[in-house]
């Protein structure tokens, strides 16, 4: 498919929308560039097989690192669509609004943003149906790691931090992209788009506990 200005997505970890760019912070992006040191880490426990697995895999395919949080490497005005899923809620509500600001600098007017987030409804609606508060806080993941002896320090330095920090239902979300910038933003249902040809975007993705938020940059 031919496109006039890039389709980008945003967090893609291993789940890449082909004729895209596919941006991700994760450490591993980069360590896919040094498989010595990937290798040797490896070796001594410091990376999972998880993640070494991971690594494999952005080496393999055109896996761009960006801290999409204060910069997306691309141009003013040079994007149509921003897609990013299972990301937002992995940052600060500071950050958020950062990546948002971010997402409005590259998008061109008119352009769409599209969010899919696990929805904060659909787990409260879970735990009052089967009242299994350790499963809600467990599905939650709002827990941080405990970082107890050196060699957890030293996988954190490699992994990064991969709890959520802040939870959204999709009210509060469409409240957050507007708060910051975006307009006539709506819920869609799993499979809607107001994305004009998504190609082989995944309308569907993650839909049995996701909400999808999407939004426009004014004219």
């Amino acid at each position: 498919m031919a496109l006039s200005k890039y389709r980008i997505n945003v967090g893609c970890g291993m789940t890449l929308t082909e004729g895209w760019l596919n941006f991700d912070n994760s450490p591993s992006v980069r360590l896919a560039a040094f498989p010595a040191v990937w290798k040797m880490l490896g070796g001594i426990g410091i990376i999972s097989p998880a993640q070494r697995s991971y690594i494999q895999f952005c080496a393999r395919h055109q896996v761009i690192y960006a801290n999409a949080v204060r910069h997306i490497p691309l141009a003013d005005g040079s994007v149509e669509v921003i897609y990013s899923s299972h990301m937002l809620e992995h940052l600060s509500q500071s950050e958020a609004a950062g990546f948002l600001r971010e997402a409005l600098r590259v998008l061109q007017p008119g352009g769409i943003i599209r969010l899919a987030l696990p929805d904060l409804a659909m787990a409260v609606d879970a735990y009052r149906r089967d009242g299994d508060a350790d499963a809600f806080m467990d599905g939650l993941l709002v827990a941080a790691p405990p970082l107890s002896s050196l060699k957890d320090r030293l996988r954190l330095l490699f992994s990064g931090y991969r709890h959520h920090q802040w939870m959204y239902d999709g009210n509060s979300l469409k409240a957050l992209v507007e708060q910051n910038g975006f307009a006539g933003a709506v819920i869609q249902p799993p499979g809607q788009t107001m994305i004009g040809d998504p190609g082989t975007l995944d309308l569907q993705e993650r839909s049995d506990q996701s909400v999808y938020v999407e939004a426009r940059k004014p004219d």
